[in-house]
């Protein structure tokens, strides 16, 4: 029964790799193959894993940005990452609500991987229960990676819930899937220019 089981989790990984047309392509091929191994080996996919369950689509962008560059709008709860001139990896995003969303350029400062987080003192005024430091790890609301913006205490970072994309709930920070910011880390260099829109 449990190999049964394990047969039918590799052939749904492996159908979403071939339908999503991105698993096995690019930079999210390793990702993906890394997944299918988790699968293999536990018989459990590990869904932060790049590749498995990603947002990232290719698409056509505006020629004016340059190879590296970071747009966000948040509008649009989409973030595009340059891979050429005219080309972009879109991903899907959450953004700050009501009150706390922004808008401005920044560059990457700081990257971290499995970053520890410590509540600004305003936050934790709003919501007392709040450790003074929370270690990282994937419980960390900073999830897998995170890209530090400036000087500022915003930052591109990882989530596990899939249902926070595409809505306003954050502080200010935006958040993409633990395998998404995975791979974005793994491209983007320290100084690269972000761009954030309404």
């Amino acid at each position: 029964m449990r190999s049964m089981v394990r047969a039918a989790v590799v052939g749904v990984v492996l159908a979403w790799g071939f339908l999503s047309g991105t698993a096995f392509a690019g930079p999210q091929a390793g990702g993906f193959l890394s997944g299918l191994n988790e699968v293999l080996e536990t018989g459990q996919p590990d869904v932060h894993k790049v590749g498995l369950f990603g947002t990232r689509r290719t698409v056509d962008f505006d020629k004016k940005y340059r190879k590296g560059d970071i747009i966000v709008k948040t509008g649009e709860f989409r973030l595009y990452y340059v891979i050429e001139r005219g080309r972009a990896y879109r991903y899907r995003i959450g953004v700050g609500r009501q009150g706390y969303s922004w808008s401005g350029t920044s560059h990457v400062s700081r990257k971290a991987k499995w970053p520890g987080w410590t509540p600004p003192a305003a936050m934790r005024k709003r919501e007392p229960h709040l450790p003074a430091y929370m270690p990282g790890g994937i419980d960390n609301p900073l999830g897998a990676r995170a890209l530090y913006l400036g000087s500022s205490l915003y930052r591109i970072h990882g989530t596990r819930y899939r249902r926070t994309l595409g809505r306003a709930i954050s502080s200010g920070c935006i958040r993409m899937l633990n395998g998404d910011i995975e791979e974005l880390y793994d491209m983007v260099r320290v100084g690269a220019r972000v761009y954030v829109y309404p």
